[in-house]
């Protein structure tokens, strides 16, 4: 990685981070698309989010992680099936687990499930690493309008909604990326597959 990428990916942690911490919406580059994100235990900067993109706030939104060694402080269990399944994933890989804690309420489903998933995309892990809290992580368009490939492909509703707006990445061109596999896994270890 250049020298130049370095720097601008430590400053813009930095102005994201405060962002967060202000209860602000960012949109931001993540291992699968662009994303709206803000602090998944903040109440207020959730709903923020499901009024920027429309949508309804009984439709759960997922959150990132930087390690799965930190999601037994979102979740009441973690089965051994679920650290399996990360551990074999060769592509992102969201996983919706029961009985979600020390996040916002609306953030959950109506079950209490909470949808996670554990970044490595350089940005995107290193944010999480240094905010230290779950990241909402919900794409970047209205609700149902398509998913933005790229960033120039980001409506300007949703760039006008955010507070910040990272500077890393925006000039990708190729698509290459997409949403991530979706499972449902319960306490037993019991899998559901929601999207391939």
């Amino acid at each position: 990685m250049e020298e130049d990428d370095v720097t601008l990916i430590h400053e813009e942690i930095r102005n994201a981070c405060e962002a967060l911490r202000g209860g602000g919406l960012i949109l931001y580059p993540t291992d699968t698309v662009w994303s709206i994100g803000c602090d998944a235990t903040c109440a207020d900067a959730v709903r923020r989010v499901y009024e920027l993109k429309r949508r309804a706030d009984h439709r759960a939104m997922l959150v990132l992680l930087d390690s799965a060694d930190r999601l037994e402080t979102y979740v009441a269990k973690v089965p051994d099936a679920a650290r399996e399944l990360l551990a074999a994933a060769t592509r992102p890989l969201t996983v919706i687990y029961p009985d979600a804690r020390r996040v916002a309420p609306n953030l959950t489903g109506s079950d209490g499930s909470l949808g996670i998933r554990i970044t490595n995309e350089r940005f995107s892990h290193a944010l999480c690493a240094r905010f230290r809290k779950p990241l909402v992580s919900t794409s970047a368009n209205v609700s149902g309008e398509p998913s933005p490939a790229t960033f120039g492909d980001i409506s300007e509703t949703i760039r006008s909604g955010v507070d910040y707006v990272v500077r890393y990445r925006r000039d990708e061109k190729a698509a290459g990326r997409r949403p991530s596999s979706i499972v449902r896994i319960d306490g037993e270890g019991i899998i559901q597959v929601i999207r391939e």
